[in-house]
């Protein structure tokens, strides 16, 4: 079954403009007083980890890294479920939108996003790449998208956990939404695909991560998970943004963007701290789950989510690279907020401790973030984004670390979290701090050269720490010195160095030696 697109009421390839009024004439969203539109999503403002499914097929059998990650859902329970929500929306207002997922041509997939609602039409405009009228023309897509927030799945016919749902199919290369009007899981469908496809037939490594570009053409890559610094770290004024959240690594030692736009958080979002990010919110750009108090965005109230959120296109930011490409990245960091305040604000590390940190993806989550959590508790996200990786972490992995190899590039470890003991003791990380050590490490004015005089070698994680860096005092450099209580802090040091260890007994047996030793050391209590 096809959508019948001889439909009156679908629309194709309407403009910001057109489909911002659409919103506000049916109640969806509201304009705020910097001309942008902000709407609600609904009961979901945030993805649903445990209903994205992958149709299980030949395509992906025996291939595949399933479990709790990559949960699998039948043929024949994807095709009932396609054809309920094809006659769902028909008889609606639809609206559809062809664009293209990757800056580089020969690695891109061409799309068609068909969605129920115009404002997760918006939202496509503003993250893919939209392509050039001689395009549209003669426009093939690769795959399609199919949005539905309305429609609820009914677990015991169509085989979902529950009414809502985000699955994607390989070989009939269509992403399926519903029940959710959370439109980060529009991109992340994608992102999903491209995670399969570009390491299995083009040997690019897909990469969550930031990235941009200096005068010098050299290019830095920014891992992390929601929350570490990704995109304020990586809008910088003084380098060209290639892109926030999504890349590829070519054979050809190319890093592209995959999208055309940013999905910035916007919680207490301050316009002197990230500029960029503040300035970039007006028109045509979506705000989402933000509270509204007389026509102005309200950054600091959460009282609908922490998860607040903007999506604007990339040429809102003023200073990007064009077209969203560079080459190989002479600096690579790994960003994490570490809510134990114990790991260094910056290091260094080996390739061996770059490919277990990879592999590890740590972050933590604070108290208030999720139901339940009232103290910090370590999380773990393989290659900083394992949600979205449908083959198993240590092919990424092995990637990445050939990829290093060949580039020869320096490889950090920035903490954004807490400093002078753990959340609700130390305090954060301050900002311009963290934006002074990697500026000193893109400027090369912090040595990138191990020796004694420069660096001290963490004596839990074994990371080289700076010992002194430009406009950072001294003390902020050592986690240790800003605790005050050594006993206090190598307690919690080591209580983290069990929880990376524990966390990475699963990628043992296909691990090496040498990436193993790459951890910290183990303290039995």
């Amino acid at each position: 079954m096809s959508l019948n697109t001889s439909n009156s009421n679908y629309f194709q390839q309407m403009t910001p403009k057109k489909l911002v009024e659409i919103t506000i004439k049916k109640g969806q969203g509201q304009l705020t007083n910097s001309g942008s539109l902000a709407i609600n999503t609904g009961k979901f403002t945030g993805r649903s980890p445990k209903d994205r499914f992958i149709v299980e097929e030949d395509i992906t059998k025996g291939v595949l890294n399933w479990g709790e990650i990559n949960i699998s859902i039948s043929s024949e329970n994807y095709r009932k479920l396609k054809d309920d929500i094809l006659k769902y929306l028909e008889g609606k207002e639809i609206y559809t939108r062809f664009a293209n997922a990757g800056a580089l041509k020969k690695y891109q997939l061409r799309l068609e996003v068909i969605t129920e609602y115009a404002w997760s039409n918006l939202f496509a405009y503003n993250m893919f790449i939209r392509p050039e009228e001689k395009e549209l023309e003669n426009f093939r897509k690769d795959w399609t998208i199919i949005d539905a927030p309305g429609f609820m799945a009914d677990p015991g016919v169509h085989g979902t956990r529950q009414s809502n749902f985000a699955i994607l199919s390989f070989s009939e290369k269509t992403v399926l939404i519903g029940g959710t009007g959370y439109t980060g899981e529009i991109k992340k469908g994608i992102f999903s695909a491209l995670n399969f496809i570009l390491p299995t037939e083009h040997d690019v490594l897909p990469m969550h991560c930031s990235a941009n570009v200096g005068k010098n053409k050299d290019t830095a890559i920014f891992f992390g998970l929601s929350g570490t610094g990704k995109t304020t770290l990586s809008a910088d004024p003084n380098r060209k943004l290639v892109g926030d959240d999504e890349h590829g690594w070519t054979p050809e030692g190319q890093i592209f963007n995959f999208e055309g736009g940013c999905y910035a958080k916007v919680i207490d979002l301050d316009k002197k701290s990230e500029p960029d990010i503040y300035n970039a919110i007006h028109v045509g750009a979506l705000l989402e789950n933000v509270i509204i108090k007389n026509g102005e965005v309200d950054f600091k109230d959460i009282s609908i989510t922490q998860n607040t959120r903007v999506s604007y296109p990339i040429n809102h930011i003023d200073n990007i690279q064009v077209p969203s490409v560079g080459e190989n990245p002479e600096n690579i960091f790994f960003l994490t907020a570490d809510a134990f305040g114990v790991l260094p604000p910056v290091s260094k590390l080996t390739k061996n401790q770059a490919a277990y940190h990879f592999i590890s993806g740590y972050t933590s989550k604070i108290a208030g973030t999720e139901a339940g959590i009232n103290e910090p508790v370590p999380s773990f996200s393989a290659c900083f984004g394992e949600p979205f990786m449908p083959l198993h972490p240590t092919i990424y992995a092995e990637m990445l670390s050939e990829k290093i190899e060949r580039s020869d590039a320096n490889v950090w470890l920035i903490n954004t979290g807490w400093t002078g003991g753990a959340y609700g003791v130390g305090s954060r990380i301050k900002l311009e701090y963290t934006r002074a050590m990697v500026n000193a490490i893109l400027d090369g004015k912090l040595d990138k050269t191990y020796s004694y005089e420069k660096y001290h070698i963490h004596s839990v994680f074994g990371v080289a720490q700076p010992r002194s860096c430009p406009g950072v005092p001294d003390k902020v450099l050592s986690p240790r010195a800003t605790w005050d209580n050594d006993e206090a802090y190598y307690t919690a040091a080591f209580k983290l160095s069990n929880a990376f260890r524990i966390n990475f007994a699963k990628f043992e047996s296909y691990a090496n030696e040498e990436i193993r030793r790459g951890g910290p050391q183990r303290f039995d209590f």
